[in-house]
């Protein structure tokens, strides 16, 4: 929101030649006042801008000297110098714009001096013979046509000279081109330079009237010649497609515009480009000069990219107006589409499918001028119905999807002007006489788009287009809801752009209707019921990702078309606010009322910030807000506070104290999105802040006596001013202290990015400007150090945020004070570098750039420079100390490592466990990375040791690669312990050899379950290991254990670390050609040795964290390459290519490449040198890479080696994979589907697998990256016609092996084919979806697919069976459906039938299953047509009734006719215009009746589960059943009897499945029924069924039947069923909640979860109805409590949490907040421990569920008083403090302080949480990799601590509390005592930089010690040794304040 500061403009200054300056002195007057001595002063300026107001002076100052009506000789000078500064400047620079318009404006009296002036210079300029200077002539040619009447009065004057220039130019252009074929960076200037000249060449044509009569010249004239040479030169671009597809273009328009400046007679024109375009020239009609200029495109064929560019030059520059070119322009109009549409289905590149839709876009608009004066024939031709308009939509309806944005909008256009040609086309009588209803075109139009799916993004474009078109009139009144329609799509992040400018589209069309019609003001009221109801209700009750879009999309285009309505939006809010706070699952009225005046008060509806608080919303709405459990609440609450449209408005007093509050609170979000927004909003408050502080000191520095009424006159400014400096402090101190021992990431990510946007905002002031603010004041040595202690966090965000603060702090702050400090911490620094913890090398190396740019490294560093004198000279600059500071510390870095590479040279196993190495050359590449490399200083210095590091990576690189490089790296387990394990290890080890000298790698060894080694021992063979200088950081001799993995990590970071290394020097670095020395650090020879390496290791590599990481590196050098002006460079990764691709196609044996693993690195080397390629070129490497690849990809009849098969496979995986490739790759995309379904087929496996993985990757290229659960969801899927449009090659590819398929796939022999290919066929088409808008125009049909696909239902696979099904449905329109499923069901065999296969029969009812699935699912679903359809089809099912019945043997295929069956009740359920329902009607019912009751669920089973199909087939028939029973239900009046079968009977099937959706049935009803209203509430049918789930429960042995079990009884009312365990199942209440809790405590996770919640449930029952029995409840109670508290442990299931807080909130009135506790204080006090621990869970569910728990609490009579929150809906953040002010609240009510207080002070000193334990733990810990424990990223120990130890303060400050017992106190004291001794005597023992190199111990004592002394204070204060003045410690104050040990220790340290 901050103003942006304009950018300067640069101006380049203008010079000329030493003999003009002469003759500008020699004429310049001693005045000054002359022409001469104004441009000899201009040209003496060197700044442009200062230039820039002289040459504005030049006609002023001549229009005085035109009054003596001579022209001056001096002026004639002038005026010519002037043409040559014209001509000298370049074509961008705006003083040649600036001299142009002043020249333009020239008296009359000095024109026709200057054009001569202007013509003579000019003349001088096309006289130019360099090549490489035509150029900058062709841009002043183009200069003096642009708006430049001299100019281009010179230009006609020498219109020959040009016109011969212009030609010899663009031959001579064209020539230098050819000659450098392959340097693509000369070639890519020459071509932009022939671009130019063709478009300067139209702009003569164009621009010069002379050309108008030139076609009456004679042949020989120079200038006809020119233009015929010009004409020749444009017709071989059009033709060449080795050139830009841009200069083909604008060559298509010369070629035309030529031909229409020199054709004679013009009429002849449209038949001459007809006859062009259809490729049917009459030679011997035209003149010679065409033929012999044109020859290649009268007589030649030419490329369907000649064709485009023609027929894009034909509409450009043809007169379409007015219909002026008469029958024959009509009849070019219909060639030239004609010719386009047969273009459209054979071009495949993308770039020139762009062109394409501009230019049928572009077709458009010229039809419709055409139109507005044509003949009724081309009106018959191109009206509605017509099939040109027919296939310019079809071309819209397939490409509305397509990928580019820009060939999407091409389609919207399109359509619109489709629109404007029918309504053309119509003839005037009609279109008057005719509504809107009578025009079938747009009312089918309009259906057919209606019944489209909302995620097809088309839709919203075109009904957009309709209702500009028709109004919104016409659209309401066929779907009235559809602005909720729209708002319900608006979830969706892909079609939110799409939505919201529909929606506004239409409620601004229909304001502007209803204005039009409307009599008084009351149409306002329709619209807000249209428009803004719909829209309340999402901000209401919409998910939170719907509500965020349409906050962000839809309300401020709502809120700009009708300000007015805010009033009422906040009106119906205020009062659903105040009605209920929303939903648990809603942000409710509260968040849609933030959100409204959110949006309102961002764009500028609210008149000033007082409307906002005073009228609108109250104090307590906006606090609620700020902490409202749902985050979007929060954040449009925060963005109400901070956002507004005047960048210099007030922040109120109130603001801030809001602003304080919310961060109180609110930093430790888990969502990235809502830290990111909540960063964001704060830095535009803080950019308010500063912008409007700059307007107070001006009011204070004015001190205007009439200071007008506004707010900003409120009260002096500098008490404005002070409150900003306040709060900025204020917030900065809060934010400071988030940053305490324990903090977690999210707190530190949110504090630390607003510290940087305040330093950011707030600036150090330089010269005159204030600023309110300085963050630097507020840093003292303990904030300078907690910053530092960011970098060890583990997270790289933290230390990135607290770097880039700390170097945006001035110099000043950063102090050390001595060097012992410095030493420690570069000696850490060092120690970190070669920790085993990869995250530890990252801290050493933003420790070390830190102490590199604040110039604070020890002085025993300098050692390493030459030349210290130099570098540290008075003229020392921080840029120079810097590349000082990193030079030393990379030798002392380089040094240490070369030492330790010769030590792992000896021993890899000694490098991996004690000083990995790719530490220190991270630590490196970390300090290059930060260096300004190119404009290094050192040189010489420099280069030896770039040198250095070369030779050191590559010896890294030798000693880890052969770990990488082993066939399998990962299998490196030293750890086995059998020996067939140890033999296999041998193996391996044997291949990959590497150099050591000790036996790990020579022999290996069955080890022992923990068997380590001494370093000791390996030391021994290598001296002086342990020594260290005083720099390189000393390692201590230590026993440990060494895994696979510790040796695998440090090989494979190790090649990381350098392949990032050689990719920072490569991109950094500038590179010398020559060995001599100058300013380049690397050699093309070393540049080549780099390259050879990355083609190594990344062809040679088996690790894939390996080659990953190289190919990033190789990426860096390849883009490198490709900009280097270096010939024999820049063709390098050309040449690797060929040879690689060669490699592959030879397959030879003793190829290195790797055939398994996906072909290891391969795929990424051939993808890095693709990629790379400069995508403005025509990617030729690409193009003959995919040409190769797919034709090894093919099948080929070598079965012996199909190695080159599968890399070719695998490599095309990863280029289709690859997104920087875009659209390039698409026309590939059929030929790889081709490769991987022949691939498929393949006996060899290798084959197999490689094109199931490319063919997986071409589905997602395909059909998008998959967006939901659904596998077959229509965002992943596309139209038929759009697909096979995209892909035609794959129509009558997949139509040839589908027809294969087919033909075999049931043999007569009986023979199993089980056609691999099938199964992706299949699944291709089975993505395919049918649409209403498919039309008839196209050549591509889905019919001939339908009959293959029902035929491959015949195949013996049963997965294929189902597939086909899926397949057959999106070819079949959705009216056609019920007339194929007729088709099919007539197909099946009937009961009398002797022969017939069960899996033909099983097909086919597969195929009618889905068919009738889709047609339910349609939008015909309501409509009469579709009863009647599906009574039809009802009909032809019962023919073949006994499918279903047991007269068909085959479970399998009766369970799918019982599916079938089932579904038609479903869909025929409803009542037809008659009484009866159609079921009914046709005796359905009796036949499903009959079926059950003749099934297996009546007479019993006689199978087992050996039977094929018995699960299926239970699962179909209790389906059917249960719709049965609730079809009986639902009529009224109808007898029990009628019913087919009970539940009862269901329910006590020996068969688990019909159990189990038995009950899932019941548990749906009970889940819905109404609250409260008891059976009541449910069908009759559920009456009284309490006794029988308890008897079910106490029998039941499937654990998921249980479990439903346990649920329905949890749904029921206990009331009804708990007074009946003791008739039902023998047990008392009480027995029955103990056996309940038993369950809970024993059994499986959801069981134990679902038990629970009934026992909680059970419990509040109880204490609810029998007061007498509270007493009598207590043992059972406590068994209850013990066994919450159990459930609450961060290590259980989430679900185990959830019941536990569910348990407890149910509980909560009875149990938490009773005033008459029935537990003992004890027990009541663990359960609010529960309800803490909960609250600090890492789960954001279990979170808000146990903030429920403390809503409730909240809530009770006798607590809604303790806070200022009860009854509304809050975070978990703030809950915690607020839980603890009830309990609190609650201790005093009880009258328990005196018993409670030890229970909470222990919480506060930590007890049962034994830190002695994990003190000890400390100095054993053994830490592996990849081994981690449970660990919450949310809690934060010391917020507990805070909030405890303020509510423990306020509590004994304020209440009259009874002493404590002596024991009690005596006992904490003691403890607290003791654990306070025992911390200073660790503190003691830690190395002096402990928070870097032991920093999970240093922050565990920090935090133990703060909750230490944070005891001793309250337990001073209870024995009386402290004033009482002195206690409260208010929210804000840190505990960390008030520590005297870290206060000390923070001192010293800095």
């Amino acid at each position: 929101m901050g103003v942006k500061k304009k950018k300067e403009m640069q101006v380049t200054a203008l010079t000329i030649c030493h003999q003009d300056l002469e003759t500008l002195r020699s004429l310049a007057d001693v005045e000054g006042k002359n022409l001469a001595s104004l441009l000899l002063h201009c040209v003496q300026l060197t700044d442009g801008v200062s230039q820039i107001h002289c040459v504005k002076q030049i006609v002023p100052l001549l229009e005085k000297a035109d009054k003596n009506g001579t022209c001056d000789p001096s002026i004639r000078s002038c005026l010519d110098i002037l043409a040559g500064i014209y001509l000298s400047l370049s074509l961008k620079n705006p003083l040649k714009k600036v001299l142009a318009s002043s020249l333009n404006g020239l008296p009359e009296f000095f024109l026709t001096e200057a054009v001569q002036s202007f013509t003579s210079r000019l003349q001088e300029e096309l006289s130019t013979t360099d090549v490489y200077s035509y150029r900058k002539v062709i841009d002043n040619i183009s200069s003096c046509m642009e708006n430049f009447d001299v100019g281009r009065a010179g230009v006609s004057n020498l219109l020959k000279n040009v016109l011969h220039f212009m030609q010899k130019s663009l031959t001579e252009i064209s020539e230098e081109n050819r000659k450098f074929a392959g340097n693509h960076i000369v070639q890519t200037q020459l071509m932009n330079d022939l671009s130019v000249g063709t478009r300067v060449s139209v702009m003569l044509v164009q621009k010069i009237q002379d050309f108008q009569t030139l076609h009456v010249r004679i042949s020989s004239s120079p200038t006809w010649q020119s233009m015929c040479g010009l004409l020749s030169i444009f017709t071989k671009f059009l033709i060449d497609d080795h050139l830009l597809q841009t200069i083909q273009s604008t060559s298509g328009l010369a070629v035309i515009l030529f031909i229409k400046a020199m054709f004679h007679p013009p009429e002849e024109i449209p038949d001459l480009i007809s006859s062009l375009l259809l490729r049917s020239v009459d030679c011997t009609s035209i003149p010679d000069w065409f033929l012999n200029c044109c020859r290649s495109l009268c007589c030649a064929d030419v490329s369907q990219s000649t064709l485009l560019f023609l027929c894009q030059g034909t509409l450009t520059m043809l007169d379409w107006q007015n219909g002026r070119m008469g029958p024959s322009g009509e009849a070019l109009l219909l060639n030239i589409v004609h010719v386009l549409f047969t273009l459209s289905s054979q071009i495949k590149e993308s770039t020139l499918e762009l062109f394409f839709s501009r230019i049928l876009a572009s077709w458009t608009n010229s039809a419709i001028h055409v139109l507005e004066s044509s003949s009724p024939s081309l009106k018959d031709s191109l009206n509605g119905n017509s099939s040109i308009v027919g296939k310019l939509l079809e071309y819209v309806y397939t490409h509305w999807e397509h990928p580019l944005d820009a060939l999407r909008h091409q389609t919207k256009i399109i359509f619109r002007n489709v629109l404007q040609i029918h309504q053309l086309t119509k003839e005037k009588s009609d279109s008057e006489a005719s509504g809107l209803a009578a025009d079938h075109f747009i009312c089918e139009l309009t259906e057919s788009l209606l019944l489209l799916e909302w995620h097809v993004k088309g839709k919203y474009m075109c009904l957009g287009c309709l209702v500009d078109y028709t109004g919104i009139g016409h659209i309401l009144a066929l779907a009235k809801t559809i602005p909720s329609q729209i708002l319900e799509v608006m979830g969706d992040q892909s079609l939110v752009p799409y939505a919201s400018d529909l929606l506004e589209t239409m409620f601004r069309s229909h304001k502007s209707h209803l204005k039009s019609q409307a009599v008084d003001s009351t149409w306002i009221d329709e619209w807000h019921e249209t428009w803004v109801s719909p829209l309340l209700f999402i901000l209401c009750e919409g998910n939170l990702d719907q509500k965020s879009y349409v906050i962000d999309y839809y309300l401020p285009k709502l809120l700009n078309c009708s300000p007015e309505s805010l009033s009422y939006m906040v009106k119906i809010l205020q009062s659903s606010a105040d009605a209920k706070s929303g939903s648990y699952n809603s942000t409710g009225a509260l968040g849609a009322l933030m959100a409204c005046l959110r949006a309102a008060r961002a764009h500028g509806h609210l008149r000033s910030a007082t409307d906002v608080w005073r009228n609108l919303v109250s104090s307590a709405r906006i606090k609620q807000g700020l902490i409202h459990q749902h985050c979007q609440v929060r954040i449009d609450t925060l963005g109400l506070l901070c956002e507004s449209n005047r960048s210099t408005e007030i922040v109120s007093t109130e603001e801030m104290q809001w602003i304080q509050f919310f961060i109180a609170y609110n930093l430790n979000s888990q969502s990235p999105g809502v830290r990111q927004q909540i960063c964001s909003l704060l830095k535009k408050l803080f950019c308010r802040i500063q912008e409007s502080s700059q307007v107070l000191y001006k009011l204070e520095q004015s001190r205007s006596k009439h200071e007008p009424e506004n707010e900003l006159s409120k009260q002096h400014p500098s008490v404005s001013l002070q409150q900003y400096k306040n709060f900025m402090s204020s917030i900065c101190n809060s934010l400071f202290e988030a940053l305490f021992p324990g903090s977690s990431y999210p707190t530190r990510f949110s504090a630390l990015t607003i510290l940087g946007s305040v330093a950011e905002v707030f600036p150090v002031p330089e010269g005159q400007v204030q600023t309110v603010y300085q963050l630097s004041h507020d840093i003292d040595v303990g904030r300078f150090q907690t910053l530092m202690e960011c970098f060890t966090s583990t997270f790289e965000e933290v230390k990135i945020l607290a770097f880039d603060l700390l170097m945006k702090l001035p110099k000043t702050v950063v102090q050390f004070q001595d060097s012992e400090k410095l030493q420690g911490l570069f000696q850490a620094a060092l120690e970190l570098s070669t920790s085993t913890k990869p995250y530890d090398c990252v801290t050493a190396s933003y420790l070390l750039n830190f102490l590199i740019w604040q110039n604070a490294l020890p002085s025993s560093l300098s050692a390493y420079l030459q030349t210290q004198q130099a570098a540290c000279g008075d003229g020392d600059t921080s840029a120079i100390v810097v590349e000082r500071n990193t030079l030393m510390v990379i030798k002392c870095l380089l040094e240490n490592l070369e030492e330790e590479i010769s030590q792992a040279e000896n021993s890899l196993l000694q490098a991996a466990a004690s000083f990995p190495l790719y530490g220190r050359a991270h630590c490196i590449t970390g300090a290059l990375q930060r260096l300004s490399l190119n404009s290094l200083q050192l040189v010489s210095e420099w280069r030896p040791v770039v040198e250095k590091l070369l030779l050191v990576s590559y010896r890294l690189s030798a000693v880890v690669s052969p770990v990488i490089q082993s066939s399998s790296p990962e299998g490196l387990i030293p750890m086995d312990t059998d020996s067939e394990s140890a033999s296999r290890l041998q193996t391996i080890l044997s291949e990959i050899q590497p150099r050591d000298t000790n036996d790990y790698f020579n022999q290996a060894k069955i080890l022992k379950e923990r068997d380590s080694f001494d370093l000791e021992d390996l030391n021994a063979s290598v001296p002086d290991i342990g020594a260290s200088a005083e720099i390189k950081g000393s390692k201590e001799r230590k026993t440990c254990d060494v895994t696979a993995q510790m040796v695998l990590v440090c090989c494979w970071r190790s090649m990381k670390e350098v392949a990032l290394l050689l990719g920072t020097l490569c991109q950094l670095l500038p590179m010398q050609s020559t060995p001599e020395p100058c300013s380049g650090l690397l050699t093309v020879e070393q540049v080549k040795e780099i390259g050879d390496y990355f083609k190594q290791h990344l062809l040679q590599s088996r690790h894939r964290g390996a080659f990953e990481l190289a190919y990033t590196g190789f990426v860096k050098l390849t883009e490198i390459l490709n900009r280097c002006p270096n010939v024999s460079l820049q063709k390098l990764p050309e040449h690797w290519l060929w040879s690689v691709l060669e490699e592959i196609k030879c397959s030879d044996p003793s190829s290195k490449l790797c055939a398994t693993r996906r072909s290891a690195g391969l795929p990424f080397y051939i993808q890095a040198l693709l990629a790379s390629e400069p995508k403005k070129g025509k990617m030729n490497l690409l193009k003959i890479t995919m040409k190769e690849l797919i034709s090894l990809a093919g099948p080929t009849d070598d079965s012996q080696s199909t190695v080159p098969q599968v890399h070719a496979l695998n490599i095309l995986r990863a280029l289709f994979r690859d997104t920087r490739l875009g659209e390039n790759i698409i026309p590939y995309v059929a030929d790889g589907a081709k490769a991987a379904i022949l691939g498929f087929t393949s006996p060899v496996w290798a084959v197999r697998n490689s094109s199931t993985l490319l063919f997986s990757t071409l589905i997602t290229r395909i059909f998008g990256v998959k967006r939901g659960k659904d596998e077959l969801s229509k965002k992943n899927r596309m139209t038929g016609s759009e697909f096979f449009s995209r892909f035609p090659e794959l129509y009558p590819f997949l139509l040839q092996q589908l027809e294969a398929v087919a033909n075999t796939v049931d043999s007569d022999a009986g023979e199993l084919n089980r056609h691999p290919s099938m199964f992706l066929l299949l699944l291709v088409l089975g993505r395919l979806y049918p649409s209403p808008m498919d039309g008839t125009y196209s050549a591509l049909s889905m019919a001939p697919f339908i009959p293959f696909i029902m035929r491959c239902g015949h195949s013996p696979v049963y997965r294929s069976r189902e597939m086909a099904a899926r397949a057959l449905v999106p070819f079949v329109m959705v009216d056609e459906i019920p007339n194929t499923i007729r088709t099919l069901l007539a197909k099946l065999p009937n009961s009398t039938d002797q022969c017939f296969r069960q899996n033909h029969i099983h097909g086919t009812l597969l195929q009618v299953f889905h068919l009738l699935q889709a047609f339910s699912d349609s939008k015909y679903r309501l409509n009469a047509y579709f009863q009647q359809e599906l009574a039809d089809v009802a009909v032809c099912t019962r023919a073949k009734l006994w499918l279903a019945e047991r007269q068909n043997p085959c479970l399998v295929t009766r369970a799918v006719y019982i599916d079938i069956l089932f579904l038609l009740t479903r869909c025929l359920d409803k009542p037809t215009k008659g009484n009866q329902p159609a079921l009914e009607h046709l005796g359905f019912w009796g036949d499903i009746r009959r079926i059950i009751s003749r099934s297996e669920l009546i007479t019993g089973f006689p199978y087992t589960f050996t039977v094929p199909g018995l699960p299926q087939y239970l699962q179909s028939l209790t389906k059917l059943a249960i719709s049965a029973v609730w079809a009986v239900e639902a009529q009224a009046g109808e007898q029990a009897r009628d019913i087919p079968i009970s539940f009862s009977q269901l329910l006590e099937s020996s068969f688990p499945e019909v159990r189990l959706l038995t009950l899932e049935a019941l548990l749906e009803r009970f889940s819905t029924a109404a609250p409260g209203l008891g059976e009541k509430g449910l069908p009759p049918l559920l009456w009284n069924m309490g006794g029988t789930f308890l008897m079910l429960a106490m029998k039941e042995n499937h654990p998921e039947c249980f479990c439903k079990i346990l649920k329905i009884l949890h749904h029921m009312d206990p009331s009804e069923w708990l007074p009946e365990t003791e008739h039902c199942i023998h047990l008392t209440p009480k027995e029955f909640l103990i056996w309940t809790m038993d369950i809970a405590s024993n059994e499986r996770s959801e069981i134990q979860s679902v038990a629970l919640r009934l026992a909680s449930k059970v419990i509040a029952h109880r204490m609810q109805t029998c007061e007498e029995t509270r007493d009598s409840m207590v043992p059972t109670l406590k068994q209850w409590v013990r066994l919450v508290a159990a459930s609450c442990g961060e290590h259980l299931p989430t679900e185990s949490r959830l019941a536990a807080a569910e348990a407890l909130t149910s509980t909560t009135p009875f149990l938490l907040t009773s005033p008459d506790p029935v537990l003992k204080l004890q027990d009541t006090l663990a359960l609010w421990r529960c309800v803490l621990t909960l609250l600090q869970s890492e789960e954001q569910a279990v979170r808000d569920a146990a903030t429920e728990t403390v809503a409730t609490a909240m809530s009770q009579e006798n607590t809604c008083q303790s806070t200022e929150f009860a009854f509304c809906q809050v975070d978990a953040s703030i809950a915690l403090t607020l839980a603890l002010a009830v309990l609190c609240d609650l201790l005093q009510q009880w009258d328990q302080l005196a018993p409670g207080l030890p229970v909470l002070l222990g919480w506060l000193l930590g007890e049962g949480e034994n830190f002695v334990v994990h003190v000890e733990s400390t100095h054993q810990v053994e830490d592996y990799l990849f081994e981690k424990a449970e660990i919450n990223f949310w809690a934060e120990t010391l917020t507990f601590v805070k909030y405890l130890y303020k509510h423990l303060s306020h509590l004994l400050s304020k209440s009259s509390w009874c002493p404590l017992s002596p024991e009690s106190l005596r006992h904490l004291h003691r403890t607290a005592s003791e654990q306070c001794h025992l911390l200073s005597q660790l503190f003691r023992e830690l190395p002096p930089t402990a928070e870097f190199l032991k920093t999970v111990e240093f922050t565990r004592l920090r935090i133990q010690e703060e909750r230490t002394l944070a005891c001793l204070r309250l337990l001073a204060f209870l024995e009386g040794k402290e004033r009482e003045d002195t206690l409260v410690l208010s929210a804000s104050d840190s505990v960390a304040e008030t520590n005297p040990f870290t206060l000390a220790r923070t001192e010293t340290a800095c």
